[in-house]
């Protein structure tokens, strides 16, 4: 469940494309990735390629939510519509009737996992929304506030999508089994009734609120707790906060992953940190004390012993991130540059030229 990625760089096209372009550069694409035209190693890959691909068309072949897109970006998609709306009234079927995939390349919708052919009660899908920390949150633990959109059961409808009073009926195409059958040439495939989406059943009267959807689109504000010692990629889940089920199926649940934003002083490397400081030419060859910052704000002495070379690095034990799961803390480690004055007054030099003098310098 990664992040999106522009629908304009999926298609390989520039953000003022015409509509034949998009559909040019979505064939093209569609019979590159298509599953059916590669080995089964490589079929789950290729799967999600398709479906990203066909989710960009689906958006940049309709105007309006084109304009959407264009105007809000994936923000304005997600927050209008579901993702069944995002490919309803799309006809991929027209595009590869000439080149053999069929009308609905074996159940397009189910394929993109939109709809479940499986009847009754079904799970709604989990939801992942990245978040971004401080490291400095990570190590202490934080709650945040999230905002987003997802899909809930229809209160008017009461998830049925079919208008208070009435119920469903048996689908007229399918007869109630959820599949019909087509031939291609020598081919003939099975695929889930385009009509009832695979239920079965069709609302003749739809609810006026969701339109026969059985749920509608959210915004919902939620409180996240993020525990102390999370790192980049941490996935924090939230049971119920995904997209609503079908027919009377639990929801979904939302996974909230974790980006931490690059520190000024700090480079995480696993439960440890690393850190460079900058000491003075004369503790690094006498030796003496430095401070070191630590990422609970508080600073540390840490001794420099005698003849410090360049980019010696120290370590600090138990002071680096604690352990997600044992809160156990990792240690600090310091690498030391030594800084070369770029300016000296007479005094100072002249102790310098005394000194060159014993190595047998004559500066």
């Amino acid at each position: 469940m990664a992040v999106k990625k522009d629908y304009y760089e999926v298609l390989g096209v520039p953000r003022n494309a015409s509509q034949k372009e998009i559909e040019e550069a979505y064939r093209r694409l569609a019979v590159q990735y298509h599953p059916d035209r590669h080995p089964p190693e490589k079929k789950e890959e290729m799967r999600e390629k398709f479906k990203e691909i066909s989710e960009a068309y689906a958006v940049l072949s309709d105007p309006n939510k084109r304009k959407q897109y264009d105007m809000y970006g994936h923000a304005g998609i997600d927050s209008s519509y579901t993702q069944e709306d995002i490919f309803s009234g799309v006809d991929f079927g027209s595009i590869f009737q000439d080149i053999g995939f069929g009308s609905v390349f074996d159940d397009i919708f189910d394929f993109f996992g939109v709809r479940q052919t499986k009847k009754g009660p079904q799970r709604g899908d989990d939801i992942e929304i990245p978040l971004t920390i401080t490291l400095e949150e990570a190590f202490k633990g934080v709650e945040k506030p999230l905002s987003f959109y997802h899909t809930v059961s229809c209160q008017a409808c009461k998830g049925t999508g079919a208008k208070l009073g009435t119920s469903k009926k048996m689908c007229p195409k399918c007869k109630g089994t959820g599949y019909v059958g087509y031939t291609r040439g020598f081919f003939s495939f099975k695929e889930t009734c385009p009509r009832c989406r695979g239920q079965g059943q069709v609302v003749d009267i739809p609810c006026e609120k969701c339109g026969g959807h059985g749920k509608v689109k959210q915004q919902e504000n939620i409180v996240v707790k993020i525990p102390a010692g999370v790192d980049n990629g941490t996935s924090i889940r939230i049971k119920g906060k995904g997209e609503a089920g079908i027919d009377g199926g639990s929801s979904g649940d939302l996974y909230v992953s974790i980006r931490i934003s690059p520190h000024p002083i700090f480079t995480r490397q696993g439960d440890d940190l690393v850190c460079k400081i900058e000491i003075p030419y004369p503790i690094a060859v006498l030796g003496g004390e430095v401070e070191v910052p630590t990422i609970d704000g508080s600073k540390v002495k840490m001794a420099i012993p005698q003849g410090t070379q360049q980019n010696k690095v120290f370590r600090l034990k138990n002071k680096g991130m604690p352990d997600l799961h044992t809160g156990r803390r990792g240690d600090l480690y310091v690498e030391v540059s030594i800084h070369v004055p770029s300016k000296l007054n007479e005094r100072q030099k002249n102790a310098l030229r005394e000194y060159a003098k014993t190595l047998g310098l004559d500066i």
